[in-house]
């Protein structure tokens, strides 16, 4: 899998804690520096965010992706939808908390979240 990070680095702590969640290490952690200017569309902005990766229509649809969302919620939200429209489907994402009690604020993985099981176990409750 590939971990596209649109959020700050992530630790050789928290890669193991995905390695542990998913059974696998990551192939290649892509870190995507994300500054949205508040002031203009964010449409444009998360378009040309993803074009400048590189990353082929083959790729977006055959690659096995797991994201760290920005802590921007519309950012967040305009991502998830550009990223559905390339990869065909929702992405595997992932949450992280803080951890309790640090002197220093830290950041465990929580849990792996597959979106495209939550929308299928979503229609299912229609």
């Amino acid at each position: 899998m590939i971990l596209l990070n649109f959020a700050h680095p992530l630790t050789q702590r928290q890669l193991d804690q995905v390695a542990a969640l998913t059974g696998s290490t990551p192939e290649q952690v892509r870190d995507v520096r994300v500054q949205f200017d508040l002031e203009q569309s964010l449409c444009p902005q998360v378009i040309r965010l993803l074009d400048d990766l590189g990353i082929s229509t083959q790729q977006w649809q055959t690659g096995s992706w797991l994201i760290v969302l920005p802590s921007l919620n519309y950012g967040a939200a305009v991502l998830l939808a550009e990223l559905h429209g390339r990869m065909g489907h929702f992405p595997t994402i992932l949450r992280l908390r803080p951890v309790a009690g640090a002197l220093v604020t830290e950041y465990d993985v929580a849990e792996i979240i597959n979106l495209e099981a939550v929308r299928a176990e979503a229609r299912a409750r229609r």
